[in-house]
């Protein structure tokens, strides 16, 4: 009993001297490291930025099952069904079917354009990526949803584009809406706003890892671990609010390729190259028709419908190039299509897509990009096994690496395409494959063009993101340098009716007058760069500015064109290019 006794008191002797030792240091550990931190947390309001982006995760995953419901709705008026699989009526409906639904699309889209949308386009990816940059994160909910309306009608109605831009546009609009109602500073709102993009991703792709990756790689253009568990929390979310919708199973079904022999990597790498052509070719496409469609000065009612009637005549032979197209894309997947189909798809897409997006239809670029991968990398995989039977894999695997290729050079967004093509088709054990294709296509693709389709988009705005010297000569070079002065037998015509009434003395003066509202029409300074004169076409939707000296002399001295400035600044990058490179 003695010696029972004598262990306690040891064992408390000991557990007091060392609660004397440990308490100083606990102390010190709890005071000097963890409270800080804490302190940091709360005034950060980061577990406040978790319970929010849990909050869009929701919103966001269960908009975009209604934007996807509203495209089949929309589909369903003119083929009879909403199902993406509309393969089997290409033969079964009649043709005129084909050309009448994008131009009635385009009919709707138009009026919609031109009576509610102020900059009279339809907004995507790079509108996201320009609200994060210079506009505070704000999206405008109005003209988000009327964004969301016009994708959904044109994409339903069958215009060649994705769903995804509009999607992830629709996504950062409802982010935006909660943030400011949140009243969070504009660090968190940017956080918000890629995480409203991730969950649209997710949501349309049922990918959730590349919902995160695309919002850090594309939106945010950066990682960082405060925005990583927000981002997460609502990718997660979206992705768990469209399973319990549509299912767990990929969104495309594919049987399980596998690499015949490593000696085939000379051959993704080369398949990498003819993704970096294609990608380069469909870009160069879709901005060769964008400047023909300004350099036409037409009512913006009437450019979708002129649209609808190009797609539906194309149409008329390839019905395949409608809408999402994920049928198609899917039927390349399989090793469905021959050899000439897939070629003639390739350029029937890129061309009816070029004229969609060109014509103010609604839509993105991505779905049309996979598509155009597909096809390539499935064309490209016939004409190897043709060469190798005995040692190439099967066309259906080069399919898919070629999707990774094309869609990684568009978007400029090699990490996230990657994993996007992992998730969308299950197919893991090509890793190391995929990774040659599109590390070689956008490595190829930013060499010749220097920026993504979505960095493309925003230059022709008046917003430089990239460095280099898209930047510098956005700077420098000057309304002075590019603007048409009006001829003397302008003048006349050019002077309203209060000019005209003063005297002789002014009346071959063109003086810039205020509307009823006392304010003065959009212009151009003498002095203003580049870079503001794209941004003012931009916001208001116009093709022709008035020119004037500055804010002392409002007399209207010539004018500048939309087209005339997207082509100085193309020779300004030209000439710089070669100095660069000499």
């Amino acid at each position: 009993m003695k010696q029972n006794l004598k262990i306690k008191r040891r064992i408390n002797r000991f557990i007091i001297r060392q609660t004397l030792v440990l308490r100083p240091v606990c102390n010190e550990l709890y005071y000097d490291r963890i409270a800080p931190h804490l302190r940091a947390f709360l005034q950060n309001q980061s577990f406040t930025l978790w319970v929010i982006a849990l909050l869009i995760g929701v919103t966001v995953g269960c908009a975009t099952l209604v934007f996807r419901h509203a495209i089949g709705a929309f589909q369903w008026l003119w083929l009879g069904t909403s199902s993406e699989h509309i393969g089997i009526l290409y033969q079964t409906t009649p043709k005129y079917i084909f050309f009448l639904a994008p131009v009635i699309g385009g009919f709707i889209v138009g009026q919609i354009l031109h009576h509610f949308i102020e900059s009279r386009r339809p907004h995507a990816v790079a509108d996201v990526i320009e609200a994060k940059a210079i506009k505070g994160s704000h999206i405008d909910f109005k003209n988000g949803m009327w964004n969301a309306l016009i994708a959904a009608i044109s994409l339903g109605f069958g215009g060649s584009a994705g769903r995804e831009g509009p999607v992830v546009h629709l996504g950062a609009t409802l982010s935006s809406l909660i943030a400011r109602v949140s009243n969070l500073d504009h660090s968190q709102r940017r956080i918000l706003l890629a995480a409203g993009v991730a969950a649209a991703v997710s949501a349309s792709f049922n990918a959730p890892i590349a919902g995160v990756l695309f919002a850090h790689e594309v939106i945010l253009a950066h990682y960082a671990l405060s925005a990583f568990v927000p981002i997460v929390m609502a990718s997660v979310v979206g992705t768990i609010i469209a399973r319990l919708t549509i299912g767990e199973f990929p969104a495309f079904l594919i049987p399980e390729y596998t690499i015949s022999s490593y000696v085939e990597f000379p051959a993704f790498a080369l398949l990498g190259l003819f993704a970096a052509l294609v990608a380069i070719f469909f870009q160069l496409s879709l901005s060769t028709a964008e400047r023909i469609s300004l350099s036409y000065n037409l009512p913006i009612w009437l450019r979708p419908i002129i649209g609808g009637v190009l797609v539906g005549s194309i149409a008329i032979f390839f019905p395949e190039i409608l809408g999402v197209g994920y049928d198609t894309t899917d039927n390349a997947l399989k090793q469905n299509l021959s050899l000439s189909l897939l070629l003639a798809l390739l350029l029937a897409k890129i061309i009816a897509t070029s004229i969609t997006l060109a014509s103010r239809f609604g839509g993105g670029i991505f779905s049309p990009s996979l598509y155009l991968g597909a096809c390539a990398g499935g064309a490209f995989g016939l004409i190897i096994a043709s060469i190798y039977p005995l040692t190439a894999s099967s066309h259906g695997l080069y399919a898919i690496l070629g999707m990774g290729g094309v869609a990684a050079a568009v978007l400029g967004a090699p990490i996230s395409t990657a994993m996007i093509v992992f998730e969308l088709t299950g197919g893991y054990e090509m890793t190391i494959a995929l990774l040659v294709t599109v590390s070689i296509s956008t490595a190829l693709t930013q060499a010749v063009l220097g920026m993504s389709f979505f960095h493309w988009q925003l230059s022709t705005r008046g917003i430089f993101l990239s460095a280099g010297p898209h930047k510098r000569i956005a700077s420098i070079l000057t309304v002075n340098e590019f603007y048409t002065p009006l001829k003397k037998d302008e003048h006349n015509e050019e002077a309203n009716e209060g000019e005209k009434q003063q005297g002789e003395d002014n009346a071959q003066q063109n003086i810039l007058q205020k509307d009823e509202n006392g304010k003065y029409p959009p212009s151009a300074f003498l002095t203003d760069s580049i870079e503001k004169t794209l941004r003012t076409f931009d916001h208001h939707g116009l093709e022709t500015l008035p020119v004037i000296i500055d804010k002392q002399n409002m007399e209207i001295i010539g004018h500048v064109h939309h087209l005339g400035a997207i082509k100085a600044y193309n020779k300004a990058l030209i000439e710089a290019h070669e100095e660069e490179h000499k």
